[in-house]
């Protein structure tokens, strides 16, 4: 059996952290993104800025999925995303949340990182997107760690189960170490998956590795609701007591020299 491989905090020092003290989302570290239902993967929900969705109560970020129907009977749903974009943008670090997801069927929580500027490579997928955490509800026993980058689309996950415990019931820290031309997940610091290969391409051709993922990222919270990878609600999915719950949020990094040095060596 390989032995279990844990990160190490030496060389880091923390850089920027929320602990969710206080009662209500901190505006000057959180934008609140508004979006339209069908606005990517043809999900249900709309988000909105509401506090039925996005709370912070008892030292927690909640963001919580709504289900309301008009008097004709048309269901809506309603959720919440909020990103740090243009207030903390990072550029290597170690990123780790501590969290409890939501069981349903149709449920998507995801703690995740885009690119400050998505133009710089060209839209989606060239931008690059680093998924650190994704939980199916209808099996939160499973979460998964994933890059997209490339034109066409390429990704590479890994996956990381557990037996005796739940994602769900249970507050477990999910963490990405993000290094020049290295990504590693980890799940409660033990390591689960690594990549070192990817590629990006332009609308003039290729780009110099380690690009896509040289560049500023910032920080995505989201709960979706429904969606063509996770499928959709059924008679099964409850709405109640069933919340992406954040403990914390904490950046760490290593100093800029490292970095300076890293990829200078990728690129000789």
């Amino acid at each position: 059996m390989q032995e279990k491989q844990f990160w190490s905090r030496e060389g880091y020092e923390l850089e920027w952290s929320d602990e969710f003290e206080g009662d209500s989302l901190n505006r000057h570290d959180w934008n609140v993104e508004l979006h339209e239902p069908g606005w990517v993967n043809e999900e249900l929900q709309e988000y909105i800025d509401s506090e039925e969705n996005i709370q912070v109560r008892d030292g927690k970020l909640i963001i919580s999925p709504v289900k309301k129907a008009d008097d004709l009977g048309n269901v809506k749903y309603y959720s919440g995303r909020v990103n740090t974009q243009n207030k903390h943008d990072f550029k290597y670090g170690l990123f780790e949340a501590k969290m409890r997801v939501p069981r349903g069927k149709g449920f998507l929580p995801a703690f995740w990182m885009m690119p400050t500027d998505e133009y710089l490579y060209g839209q989606w997928p060239r931008c690059g997107e680093i998924d650190i955490m994704e939980v199916m509800g209808q099996n939160t026993q499973k979460a998964m760690g994933t890059i997209h980058y490339g034109n066409p689309h390429e990704q590479n996950q890994g996956e990381y189960e557990v037996s005796e415990s739940d994602f769900c019931n249970q507050w477990h820290t999910f963490s990405v170490e993000w290094e020049p031309g290295k990504i590693v997940w980890y799940i409660d610091e033990t390591k689960y998956h690594e990549v070192r290969e990817w590629y990006s391409a332009s609308e003039k051709g290729k780009i110099s590795y380690p690009a896509p993922f040289d560049q500023k990222f910032y920080i995505i919270f989201n709960l979706a609701i429904g969606g063509s990878w996770v499928g959709y609600p059924d008679e099964t999915t409850t709405y109640e007591d069933q919340s992406l719950m954040v403990d914390y949020v904490r950046v760490y990094r290593k100093s800029q020299e490292y970095y300076d040095m890293a990829e200078q060596n990728l690129r000789k």
